[in-house]
């Protein structure tokens, strides 16, 4: 959630935990996007208070073109249909005037949880399905679960990107501070292990002292 406003981006947060939704706050612009590099998320509250710019709205088509599948509602006591329409052409799923409503921001986001893109991966013969911790390939299951899971999803979502070890343990570990960086090389060498060796193929590349990158369609020669 991006909200300037830090006792109603408070008092949302606490809603939304209650309902058992997990939810980061950040109150700019900058922050925000440093979260999405790190991080997968299924939906964004982007506030846009009547004093900050339509320029606001960008952060919306910055962050689709990493993260197409993430919803965004946009939160705003802008009452005129002018800058609903603004929000929704710039990419917005959904426009929410305040103030808030409880029970309609949990429906709305709801909603869009619920009727939202597919996270589904899929990639020539190369299926991951986050949701039920599954993957698939030319139509045979392999079993690779937990943190390796998480860690090939993570890396799958931002192909092409070059990951640190310190970005995937914050985007996967609940308390990253209390682990090593070790834990990765063991996730990745369990990946190749389990998956990569087996089906002679090649999904994560190591780039020196930068960190991972997924590379799959890509043949071990």
């Amino acid at each position: 959630m991006l909200e300037e406003d830090m006792g109603l981006s408070k008092e949302i947060a606490n809603l939304l935990t209650e309902h058992n939704y997990q939810c980061d706050v950040v109150g700019n612009v900058k922050d925000a996007q440093y979260y999405f590099d790190i991080r997968n998320y299924d939906l964004l509250l982007l506030a846009w208070p009547s004093s900050t710019p339509q320029t606001r709205l960008n952060v919306i088509s910055e962050i689709k073109k990493v993260t197409p599948k993430t919803s965004v509602i946009v939160i705003s006591e802008r009452l005129d249909k002018e800058s609903e329409i603004e929000a929704l052409r710039s990419g917005a799923d959904d426009y929410i005037r305040k103030p808030l409503d409880n029970e309609v921001l949990l429906v709305r986001i709801e909603a869009k949880l619920r009727f939202g893109a597919s996270n589904i991966i899929e990639i020539e013969d190369l299926i991951i399905n986050p949701e039920e911790e599954k993957i698939i390939y030319q139509n045979n299951e392999i079993e690779l679960k937990g943190k390796p899971f998480e860690v090939l999803t993570h890396l799958a979502m931002h192909k092409d990107q070059i990951v640190s070890k310190e970005q995937l343990l914050d985007a996967i570990w609940e308390e990253p501070e209390l682990v090593t960086p070790n834990v990765i090389e063991v996730a990745i060498n369990q990946i190749r292990q389990k998956m990569d060796k087996p089906l002679n193929i090649t999904t994560i590349e190591t780039v020196r002292r930068r960190g991972y990158r997924f590379c799959f369609p890509k043949k071990i020669d």
